[in-house]
């Protein structure tokens, strides 16, 4: 069985424990929940289907039950906070914790860098940017962004780039992309990030109908009436179009500027609601 900082389901990590010891012994979803105090004997196995939740103290309970360490325990009480939370501010606080834990015992929790990237619009910004401008320095890339950055805060942005081999430096501080283009992925984490990014690069959409002369930025949009077949067919095509739209991108490696492009869809009606009154 894989070590608990591996996981990023705490569902997971009951069904594989669950499933590791059936393989040992004659054991059983009954055993595993009496063992735990619950009097349903297949509470367990809906809590690792999803059917069910742990609470917090039973979350604790569980993980002295499956005998992990001290901060073994923590960290499956994070997973269960992180899983439960009503909110992206209790989400990103428990994950925070989850990376914590795993950096102080020199583990890797998984989709902690690929969080991390995304989470902010100075990672994307200057992966773009740093090759771009070979040789500059912290303060002259921080100069080049429009929205407002440090030297320091961009410092801290090209090391974890690095460290993260979103970017190559070479023994002249030049920096350059180890891949053209970064992808979100099936992660477990990364929707959590891209919510966050895609609130800040809306405010700085918003910044720059004011601060952007009009002949270098392009904005324009549509209010529809739709049914849900042809949501599906303007989501398809938006798909279809922004990988037209990186491949343009691509055709050349020099950069003059780096842009944004946002594309949003969203309801402005909920005539479903207002229908079942």
């Amino acid at each position: 069985m894989k070590d608990i900082l591996e996981y990023t389901s705490y569902r997971q990590y009951i069904a594989d424990y669950y499933a590791d010891k059936k393989a040992k012994s004659a054991f059983t979803w009954q055993e595993f929940a009496a063992s735990a105090g619950f009097s349903s004997p297949v509470y367990l196995k809906y809590v690792s289907e999803g059917r069910f939740n742990l609470s917090e103290a039973a979350a604790d309970r569980m993980a002295r039950l499956m005998h992990l360490a001290d901060y073994e325990r923590e960290f499956f009480v994070e997973m269960v906070k992180f899983d439960h939370a009503k909110n992206d501010a209790q989400k990103r606080a428990a994950f925070s914790k989850m990376v914590a834990i795993g950096e102080a015992h020199k583990a890797k929790v998984v989709d902690a860098e690929s969080f991390r990237f995304f989470e902010d619009w100075k990672k994307p910004v200057l992966r773009e940017l740093a090759p771009a401008m070979p040789g500059a320095k912290p303060l002259a890339l921080a100069h080049a962004c429009r929205a407002k950055v440090s030297a320091a805060e961009v410092s801290e942005t090209l090391s974890f780039l690095v460290k993260a081999d979103l970017l190559k430096k070479d023994e002249n501080g030049n920096y350059s992309q180890t891949d053209k283009v970064v992808t979100t992925g099936p992660m477990e984490f990364t929707p959590l990030a891209i919510r966050g990014l895609h609130r800040q690069m809306g405010e700085l959409a918003l910044d720059a109908i004011e601060g952007v002369p009009q002949n270098e930025r392009h904005f324009s949009g549509l209010t529809l009436g739709v049914t849900r077949e042809a949501y599906e067919k303007i989501v398809k095509r938006i798909a279809e179009f922004r990988k037209e739209i990186i491949a343009i991108a691509t055709e050349n490696s020099k950069t003059e500027e780096v842009y944004r492009l946002n594309m949003q869809f969203f309801p402005m009606t909920n005539m479903k609601e207002s229908k079942k009154g």
